[in-house]
């Protein structure tokens, strides 16, 4: 009979595809009869219901497979093209196409290697250092999102986790062995970015549907968390950082130079360590009156004033105890320096690619503490969903908008307009 000669010669072919299947399929969508069988290992039978699209397997789960190219995969695969055919599935993806300019394009599926966690993508941010990509070009093909929220498809080598779990991940990749990674400071390894998902070319990141990430780095989350705010755990775990290198104490006058998601995240922080004022100055009028709308902020001062460092230096009879600097270009620099009170800190947080002329003569003469930022620790990571999910932070209030994965090219305009209040946009890579 045909089942028959479908067991004797696609044997290996029908459990690759009922696994990919079935894991794609929600367990409260399943049609129980054929869940059944499948619990029966009665894999032939139920391709061949399937192929048929008979009593069994209704319409509906025929289309549902030929939507998700598994059927064709399949049919290829019986038409003599191979396994390989179940394992070249596409979906879509958005891409950097040249400077300021994504595109939409086809790219393979990650497949199962019983090692990485495969995700299924349910909303996905769009970070200030993605935006650098963007504007420079580079690297073209790049699929950026490393701040996401999605469903587990695969576990891969993690026990703990199950089909259907809610997480997000740690989007780098350290090695595990250094020194750094040792004491738990992860960002520090030469590793960490090598690999990174949705910062390396060979590693796509939440601008898809589908991706594959390291287990040691995925986190299962709270099923009460939203899915935005799962995916803004990352980037405030960025600020939660700075805060925590600025060694802010309770009264401090802190400056947040910058008033983009990383500014406003890290002025959030610097009030809730104990900041007694917090001032955000910003060139965008919009963002920087959002500051102190949303809270975070005591008062907003415009960048481009020119008489900006004297009215703080005034203000704060001398200068700011702790400076984050969010910007990273050199008037930012120089202002951070400038407007910081001898013996303070200076945090730099704000990417830069080329070199930033800056008066160290100040940071010398005011025995200024200059304190890098890059990321966060696994336990600030970590920390920072304890938190959202105890409604301790209120992260949604920065969420600004959630868009299709078409409407990627718009959303960074509107970020980078130069007008718009915009702080935080989610992608749903699905509409």
């Amino acid at each position: 009979t045909k089942a028959k000669r479908m067991m004797q010669e696609d044997i290996k072919l029908i459990d690759v595809v009922i696994e990919l299947v079935d894991a794609r399929i929600p367990k409260s969508s399943r049609n129980p009869d054929i869940e059944e069988l499948a619990k029966n290992k009665k894999r032939v039978l139920l391709l061949n219901k399937c192929d048929l699209a008979d009593d069994a397997c209704t319409k509906s789960w025929k289309n549902y497979y030929e939507d998700k190219g598994y059927y064709t995969a399949l049919v290829n695969a019986r038409a003599g093209q191979g396994v390989k055919a179940v394992n070249d599935v596409v979906m879509k993806a958005c891409a950097i196409k040249g400077v300021k300019q994504f595109e939409i394009k086809e790219i393979e599926e990650p497949v199962a290697d019983g090692s990485k966690v495969i995700i299924d993508v349910l909303k996905s941010g769009i970070c200030g250092s993605d935006i650098h990509y963007w504007v420079n070009g580079e690297p073209k093909g790049l699929v950026m999102g490393h701040e996401f929220c999605g469903r587990v498809v695969d576990p891969g080598d993690r026990l703990d986790l199950e089909v259907g779990d809610r997480v997000t991940a740690l989007p780098i990749s350290p090695c595990g062995k250094c020194e750094a990674c040792s004491k738990g400071d992860v960002q520090f390894c030469s590793a960490t970015w090598s690999e990174a998902v949705g910062l390396s070319i060979d590693n796509p990141g939440g601008l898809t549907s589908r991706i594959a990430v390291r287990s040691d780095m995925v986190i299962k989350v709270p099923e009460d968390m939203k899915d935005e705010e799962v995916a803004m755990v990352e980037p405030t775990a960025v600020g939660l950082h700075a805060a925590h290198l600025g060694r802010i104490a309770v009264g401090d006058d802190v400056l947040v130079i910058g008033g983009g998601i990383i500014g406003l995240v890290s002025a959030m922080f610097a009030k809730l360590e104990g900041a007694s004022r917090v001032v955000v100055t910003e060139t965008n009028e919009e963002r920087g009156k959002k500051s102190v709308k949303l809270g975070v902020a005591d008062e907003w001062y415009n960048a481009l004033d020119k008489d900006l460092v004297p009215k703080m230096m005034e203000k704060t009879h001398g200068g700011f105890d702790v400076v984050i600097e969010c910007v990273g270009n050199s008037a930012a620099v120089n202002n951070a320096i400038t407007m910081v009170k001898p013996g303070g800190i200076v945090v730099l947080v704000g990417v830069a690619t080329d070199a930033v002329p800056t008066y160290t003569v100040l940071a010398v003469m005011k025995e200024l503490v200059l304190q890098g930022a890059i990321a966060y620790t696994y336990d600030e990571f970590k920390a920072c969903i304890d938190l959202i999910a105890d409604k301790k932070l209120n992260v949604m209030k920065f969420v600004d908008d959630i868009v299709p994965l078409d409407g990627v090219q718009k959303a960074y305009e509107r970020l980078t307009s130069g007008k718009d209040s915009a702080v935080k946009i989610i992608v749903d890579p699905n509409k």
